[in-house]
């Protein structure tokens, strides 16, 4: 069962919330995941300058430490947050060169 970390939208439109998951990869968007990793909210609450994220990193690190791959906007988001070094190992689509052979 290979595990993805991936954005589950959440909330109605023009008021998106997406949970940071780990599911199984052939699951829906939606589908019930196999933990919530933590939540990030776009859009700035009325009087206040910044978006909201609140995640749970050591469950983060643990997913990845076995082998879940975070999805693009799920490395990007880890990334700006600093749970992931930028260029990590974990940026979907990188191959190593015994792949390419």
């Amino acid at each position: 069962m290979p595990v993805r970390i991936r954005m589950a939208m959440h909330g109605r439109r023009g008021n998106r919330i997406f949970h940071l998951v780990a599911i199984d990869q052939k699951k829906a968007r939606n589908a019930k995941p196999l933990e919530l990793l933590g939540i990030y909210d776009p859009a700035p609450k009325p009087g206040e300058s910044h978006k909201t994220v609140k995640w749970s990193v050591e469950r983060i690190k643990y997913w990845l430490g076995v082998g879940a791959m975070p999805s693009k906007s799920a490395v990007r988001l880890l990334e700006w947050g600093g749970v992931v070094p930028p260029d990590s190992k974990h940026a979907l689509g990188q191959r190593t060169t015994s792949e390419h052979s």
